[in-house]
């Protein structure tokens, strides 16, 4: 038995053929509509050149960038403060081995060290420049390089090996930047600092690093003479900013743009990171202008050693120094320099100093803040202080330093 189908009947076809339409008509609509997007985007339209943003990955078509001008508190304050800071490179006298061998003058100015420096003052055609004192030492002569490049033959005025500081004299015809001297004193934790010199040499002249204010009021023990023993505490304000080789007298400055920091070294092992230090500038300053002044710094001088008490262990406080229990804080004297103000006026080994002139002294940074900003050579000092647990009294008349 076999199997008929009737054929379609014509209201069938029509339905069909209905459906076939509406589905072209979709087609249809759905392309005029990508067509009208496309033509509404710049550059997407066919034959259409038009200049577009660029984007991140873009490969075909002409691309062009907006420039966005960005300013920030940090930018700000480095087009205040950079085209004061400076290149310094210390130039020595070295020996040629072939010229020498050969009987002619081997001796040649060569490059051994290139740090920074600061632009504070230009006055009467001539411009200074305050920097470390172990960026310019041994130096036979100094080049300046300023901002632009431009180098300029100067000379040092003075430096201090016991802060650091030196302050270097050069034409200031064309020098259009200085720096202006903020209050390192008003500097408070977490405030946002910038380390502005040249690591690493003037390959990377200008470079700009941030960080905050880690601490203030930091003591750092310094070897001067390269023999190991500590010689002298620096005073130093903290900072995370990093520094490096090179930034050695650059500028640490504040959102203002100004100068309340003087680069000076960072403790450099494995085992550390993000511990810089730089001079404050309150301190630094009396320094900068008796260099500039005299040609070297002459203090008021003690004539005596000292530690923090706070570094003093507990047992040592109560067997050694018999203090009472409310002494917290002060400076023990550990040496008295014979013939010195303190040994005439009866100082000893041991006393703990408490109070200078009525002011109370929690440390060394305090202790040397009132002598060598309070005082003159030749004042006379009244010392309070504990000996073996009985509080004294001394007057010392303040002597020259380079006498002891």
């Amino acid at each position: 038995m076999g199997y008929y189908n009737d054929p379609p009947s014509r209201g069938s076809r029509r339905g069909r053929g209905g459906t076939f339409l509406a589905a072209i008509a979709g087609v249809l609509v759905g392309a005029l509509i990508v067509w009208l997007l496309f033509s509404s985007v710049p550059g997407l339209a066919p034959g259409n050149n038009t200049a577009t943003e660029t984007v991140a990955g873009e490969t075909e078509g002409t691309t062009s960038s907006n420039a966005v001008e960005i300013n920030t508190d940090v930018t700000e304050a480095v087009e205040i403060a950079a085209d004061a800071v400076v290149g310094i490179t210390n130039l020595q006298e070295s020996s040629n081995f072939w010229n020498g061998a050969q009987g002619q003058d081997q001796q040649q100015e060569q490059a051994v060290g290139t740090g920074s420096g600061v632009i504070y003052k230009n006055e009467d055609g001539r411009a200074f420049v305050v920097t470390n004192h172990h960026v310019v030492e041994g130096a036979n002569a100094l080049e300046v390089t300023l901002s632009d490049g431009t180098k300029i033959e100067a000379e040092l005025v003075g430096s201090d090996i016991w802060t650091d500081l030196a302050v270097v004299e050069m034409d200031g015809t064309n020098i259009e930047s200085t720096i202006e001297f903020g209050d390192s004193e008003a500097l408070k934790q977490g405030e946002t600092v910038i380390a502005i010199g040249n690591p690493l040499g003037l390959d990377f002249s200008g470079s700009v690093t941030t960080g905050v204010v880690s601490g203030t009021d930091r003591a750092v023990p310094v070897d001067l003479d390269g023999n190991g023993q500590e010689d002298w505490q620096a005073e130093v304000l903290q900072t995370d900013a990093a520094i490096n080789p090179g930034n050695s007298g650059g500028a640490l400055v504040n959102l203002a743009g100004q100068l309340i920091g003087i680069n000076s070294m960072k403790i450099a092992t494995d085992a550390v990171e993000g511990i810089g230090f730089a001079i404050p500038i309150n301190s630094a300053m009396p320094v900068i202008n008796s260099l500039e002044t005299t040609g070297e710094m002459v203090r008021p001088a003690m004539g005596v050693t000292l530690v923090d008490l706070v570094q003093v262990p507990q047992r040592e406080r109560q067997e050694t120094l018999n203090l009472p229990e409310d002494v917290k804080t002060g400076v023990v004297v550990d040496t008295v320099v014979e013939g010195s103000a303190a040994a005439q006026a009866g100082m000893e080994q041991y006393d703990v100093i408490v109070e200078m002139d009525g002011q109370p002294v929690g440390d060394i940074i305090e202790l040397r803040q009132h002598l060598y900003n309070e005082k003159k050579i030749g004042d006379t000092m009244t010392v309070k202080a504990y000996r073996d647990g009985e509080e004294m009294t001394f007057e010392l008349e303040l002597v020259d330093n380079s006498e002891i």
